[in-house]
């Protein structure tokens, strides 16, 4: 997804140097280049660095521009770039090909630089706004930190790579105690702002750019944390558990000089074995939250 700071980035593939100059000499004014010269590279570079769009040439020795469309178009990772073909070959069937093969546009050469510039700056428009929508429908409307969807997703793939790394991966489980007082004692729009308040509180206290933070629903929080064991994950649970003790939100239960406090629950899987699911781990940081509510909350305790 493209940062707003960024220019768009376009993946050029073509085993011809002089056809990636003509083209980067037209786009690199307005976006950012990436050059592969095989089919190989071109995988490579756009699963490491996903591109905004890839112009492919078809013919390339080894694999042609057809198969590399496959194998994107086959890969999560890769899949929702979109890919213009733009080659010599004029053949109708060819065209069908490649836009059956997921390919968003079809460009033959010698092609016409002010139309072609055109058809790539509404691919690559009509990309950004995919990313939009699909970036607004991975945050939680309220608190503006991901949604339990996208906890859901980061999970997942954190999972793999703990697999495939083995490597451990913790999760914290958060509640803000006794909320149901506060929205009781001073409205639903105050709780609203309680909610933003401590969502925040947690996403700055979170140092690693690998760490998410999500709203797993109502007043409950989650915490991601990649590569962190289990002492790491209590270090980072007590860091939170006393941030938020410090904001000195004021809160009226269970005594009238209380202040807003958080449980929290962690879970580690150290050694992940193949048959373990990641709803273990999370049903295993609930289990832990449930300890330290049920202990006196303002507590962290781990399962």
């Amino acid at each position: 997804m493209t940062n707003a700071l960024q220019q768009p980035m376009i993946l050029i593939v073509d085993d011809v140097p002089v056809n990636v100059q003509i083209l980067a000499e037209i786009l690199s004014r307005i976006y950012r280049i990436k050059v592969a010269s095989n089919g190989l590279d071109a995988l490579k570079i756009a699963e490491r660095e996903p591109p905004d769009l890839i112009l492919l040439d078809v013919m390339m020795p080894g694999m042609d521009g057809f198969e590399v469309c496959r194998q994107l178009k086959g890969n999560a990772v890769t899949s929702k770039i979109p890919v213009i073909f733009v080659t010599a070959r004029h053949a109708e069937s060819d065209e069908e090909h490649g836009l059956n093969l997921g390919a968003v546009d079809y460009i033959t050469k010698p092609f016409v630089i002010p139309i072609a510039k055109a058809r790539i700056r509404n691919h690559i428009h009509i990309k950004q706004q995919a990313d939009l929508l699909e970036s607004l429908a991975l945050i939680d409307a309220l608190t503006h930190i991901p949604n339990r969807r996208r906890f859901d997703e980061v999970l997942a793939s954190e999972w793999k790579r703990a697999v495939r790394d083995k490597t451990p991966l913790s999760l914290v489980m958060i509640d803000i105690d006794h909320f149901k007082h506060y929205n009781d004692k001073y409205g639903h729009g105050a709780g609203d702002i309680c909610l933003q308040r401590v969502a925040t509180e947690i996403f700055r206290s979170l140092v690693r750019p690998a760490d998410l933070v999500a709203r797993y629903g109502g007043d409950e929080f989650v915490v991601i944390l990649p590569g962190t064991n289990q002492q790491g994950a209590l270090l980072v649970a007590e860091r939170l558990r006393d941030r938020i003790e410090k904001m000195v939100l004021p809160q009226t239960h269970p005594v009238s000089e209380s202040v807003v406090t958080i449980s929290l629950g962690v879970a580690t899987q150290a050694k992940i074995p193949e048959f373990f699911l990641p709803k273990m781990l999370n049903n295993t940081a609930q289990n832990a939250l449930d300890l330290a509510k049920e202990g006196g909350r303002n507590r962290v305790c781990s399962h």
